[in-house]
């Protein structure tokens, strides 16, 4: 069995021939702590500890699966959001610090508001509905995907951190669907919006193991989830509401035009802590 260090040591050579130093050296940590409990200091004071048989087994299981190039967080099965821990697993994208500021950016303007109503669209992993329920605790949230296995994974996430919310399975995008939703204050999407085109610029561990149908939309129609959501809006957002997007940064100033260009006043792009427009609000 291997010791707590030789270990350590071992997962960062294998990264570094994936990932920068940096990027290994954190990638081994977080292994570190998910197979011991132990946090880098506890590791520290019990370096020469060894491996239980059941933690060499995980070891040599997580380290196969990293360099296939498998994300992190698919395998502890959780990644953090806004503070809190989600379950994540191949049904659903791994939530991004991008996402954790659209969230924010709501919860700031709707701080001072009562009996809220939220649909948000493309559910995932729930990181957006169950965080929007937690950080405004009187709305009422509605939140619909495609998937059956993304909706089964943000069920028990809003189980698991006590948030109501409700959840529709149902194909967005086909207009005859949208008879059960109500009309509502905020209407939010992290939708696809990443063209086909654009598949093998993405690292592999976002393109062999995201899921596609969380990421991709036709080349032809980059703006088709956008589209839908505006036309949406039009008939279910109540008067002062507004809705909230992430974008693709290079389809930004596009998708404001189209809100624009379907009555949407006071459209508003915002840049992500990159400096790269990714977030719109349209009312």
């Amino acid at each position: 069995m291997l010791s707590y260090l030789t270990a350590f040591q071992t997962l960062k050579k294998e990264l570094n021939k994936l990932y920068d130093e940096g990027e290994a050296i954190a990638i081994a940590h977080e292994v570190m702590e998910y197979l011991t409990g132990y946090n880098k200091l506890q590791r520290l004071s019990e370096k020469e500890k060894l491996f239980s048989e059941q933690q060499q087994r995980q070891f040599d299981e997580a380290l196969a699966r990293l360099m296939k190039g498998e994300p992190l967080q698919y395998i502890t099965g959780v990644q953090w959001f806004l503070g809190r821990p989600f379950q994540v697993n191949k049904n659903v994208l791994i939530p991004r610090p991008e996402t954790e500021e659209l969230v924010t950016w709501i919860a700031h303007d709707w701080k001072e508001r009562t009996n809220i109503s939220i649909l948000d669209i493309g559910t995932g992993s729930g990181c957006i509905p169950v965080s929007l329920k937690l950080l405004l605790h009187a709305a009422n949230v509605t939140s619909c995907d495609v998937s059956s296995g993304a909706l089964q994974t943000a069920k028990k996430n809003a189980t698991d951190l006590q948030a109501e919310v409700s959840f529709l399975q149902l194909d967005f995008l086909n207009q005859s669907n949208w008879q059960p939703l109500d009309h509502f204050d905020i209407i939010v999407s992290n939708p696809p919006y990443i063209p086909i085109s654009e598949q093998e610029s993405l690292g592999k561990n976002v393109r062999e193991f995201e899921p596609a149908t969380a990421l991709f939309v036709p080349d032809g129609d980059p703006l088709i989830f956008y589209r839908c959501i505006a036309l949406f809006g039009k008939s279910h957002l109540n008067d002062g509401g507004a809705i909230y997007c992430e974008l693709h940064q290079d389809y930004a100033e596009k998708t404001k035009e189209l809100f624009e260009q379907m009555g949407y006043a006071n459209t508003i792009l915002q840049k992500d802590m990159h400096g790269n427009m990714r977030m719109l609000k349209a009312s």
